[in-house]
């Protein structure tokens, strides 16, 4: 099985977690810190739906040898395939705004949840907030940009 084909089946792998587990799981248990799961397989998805487009045109030699780490990858995406298949802006961003989010997480020194939402600070407390509706929204893009992918990839 070539690579773009096993980061295809893992990106859909990966959405069909964070979309189970924000429709299923999140209701049951109602706990906050499951949105931080949920967000890092989206995060999984969509980087996976990426790499999906960039091994298919690195098998057919239609981009340069890149290397095996996010931003090397991230970087190839977005100066030679966004042109190349039409992928809109929305979906750069959104990778971004999820990379972010999850780095963000990774480094906060506090983090609570109140209510429905899981809040992380910053090291000068500056709040960000991940919620269910955002996650879902969130759950939807990815799937978006998964359908797209599929459809431009056999």
């Amino acid at each position: 099985m070539e690579k773009h084909q096993q980061a295809k089946m893992r990106a859909e792998r990966y959405i069909k977690i964070a979309d189970h587990m924000l429709t299923q799981t999140f209701p049951l248990l109602k706990d906050p810190k499951l949105l931080l799961a949920v967000m890092q397989n989206i995060f999984l998805s969509l980087r996976y739906s990426m790499e999906t487009l960039l091994y298919y045109d690195r098998l057919y030699k239609k981009i340069p040898p890149f290397q095996e780490n996010f931003e090397s990858k991230f970087n190839m995406f977005r100066q030679k395939l966004i042109v190349r298949y039409s992928i809109d802006r929305r979906y750069v961003n959104l990778i971004q705004d999820i990379k972010e989010l999850i780095i963000e997480h990774k480094k906060s020194p506090v983090e609570f949840t109140r209510k429905d939402k899981f809040v992380i600070c910053s090291e000068n407390y500056q709040m960000k907030t991940i919620g269910v509706e955002q996650m879902k929204g969130y759950v939807q893009e990815a799937k978006k940009f998964y359908n797209y992918i599929n459809q431009k990839i056999p």
